[in-house]
């Protein structure tokens, strides 16, 4: 047993002072400290204030620390684990990229072994895979020689490890693949990278379609006669992904999306590649070269490549923007990601009976200790 002593504890709906939580593999409970006795505690960590804060979820990363999700091995996805670790992230999706399907199937493969592993940092919880079933005309920086039409039978043999995929419903296939994968609601299906109208987008929300990859990026836009997916997002219940970053969306418009969606239905993500917690400089993304400067990934056409961002980073961001009470904003990295990826009765909050997937932070949001499973790691 661990007792994180003289900390602000961050729960769904408050922020609870002169408590003492106690874990081991599990949240065990929650006590006051006038209540604690030492005894058959192995180690009491006086926190100093700081917060006590369930661990971060990353539902869409690529890479950090010079590795990429694509590069396929086991070393890469712990490099990465380790690195987003520091930051405040607990568990994440490493996620593909539009590249041949020999190279994708590598790196699922590689993702699947790893959620059987006791990984360096943070927990692999699956993959997201964005790609290859995108509208070429919204591809990003997804390399579109890769683009194909969405059939199930590109990923029979990985539903067991897939928990979201990125797809334009609009494209040729993209109905067919929606009605396919009715049978298996445990993934969740995600509109991104797309072209579609405001009507397509409805339709295919009424189709299966419950999440949005990255809001306003790479997706037809909000306009006052044509809505596009970003007004099918804001007219309906769908959860979406925002890259707080202040670079992919204006800091301003943060406050606006809150208001729309709710607390319940915004997910910060990074979307972060392998550039992530490293110096400026040339990187690479899906076999694109990548310059990273003044805090924004970019191809050579001036197109944004995913981020450098950290979630620690874009808890800061928004909670700076919108002025929202920390609690909620931490919502949006823990809970919410977990009940997207459906495993929200083992972690996503402080309580009794989860994972012991903690963080230790200060007012700048700076991580100072790391637990996962109850196992200390920073």
């Amino acid at each position: 047993m661990i007792a994180l002593y003289n900390g602000k504890i961050i729960l769904a709906d408050e922020i609870l002072e002169d408590k003492v939580l106690l874990f081991d593999d599990k949240i065990r409970g929650i006590i006051h400290k006038s209540q604690f006795q030492p005894n058959g505690v192995k180690k009491v960590i006086d926190v100093g204030g700081q917060y006590i804060s369930p661990g971060f979820i990353d539902i869409h990363i690529h890479g950090s620390g010079g590795s990429d999700t694509m590069d396929g091995t086991l070393e890469d996805l712990n490099i990465i684990s380790d690195t987003i670790l520091r930051q405040g992230t607990t568990g994440f999706l490493p996620t593909t990229m539009t590249m041949d399907m020999k190279s994708i199937h590598k790196a699922l493969d590689v993702i699947r072994e790893a959620t059987s592993q006791d990984m360096k940092g943070a927990q692999v919880l699956g993959a997201h895979m964005e790609g290859p079933f995108i509208n070429v005309q919204y591809k990003g920086a997804q390399n579109q020689t890769y683009v194909v039409e969405p059939e199930k039978s590109y990923i029979e043999d990985y539903l067991d490890v897939i928990k979201i995929i990125t797809l334009a419903p609009e494209v040729k296939g993209g109905q067919t693949f929606l009605e396919a994968m009715k049978s298996n609601p445990e993934i969740t299906l995600a509109i991104g990278h797309s072209q579609a109208t405001y009507d397509e987008a409805m339709g295919a929300i009424e189709n299966g379609v419950r999440h949005a990859t990255h809001l306003f990026n790479a997706m037809t836009p909000l306009h006052h006669r044509e809505p596009g997916i970003v007004g099918a997002v804001f007219n309906s219940q769908i959860t979406c992904e925002l890259i707080a970053d202040k670079i992919h969306v204006h800091p301003d418009l943060f406050k606006l999306i809150y208001r729309i969606k709710g607390r319940e239905n915004v997910i910060l993500i990074t979307d972060a590649i392998r550039a992530g917690c490293m110096k400026e400089g040339t990187y690479d993304l899906g076999g694109q070269g990548v310059t990273v400067a003044e805090g924004s990934a970019r191809l050579e056409n001036g197109s944004l490549a995913g981020s450098v961002l950290t979630l620690n980073k874009a808890v800061k961001h928004f909670t700076q923007a919108t002025k929202l009470p920390l609690h909620d904003v931490i919502h949006m990295v823990t809970l919410n990601p977990a009940r997207l990826i459906g495993i929200q009765d083992q972690k996503g909050s402080i309580t009794t009976g989860k994972d012991a997937d903690l963080i230790v932070f200060n007012e700048n949001i700076e991580v100072s200790y790391a637990f996962v499973k109850g196992y200390q790691k920073l």
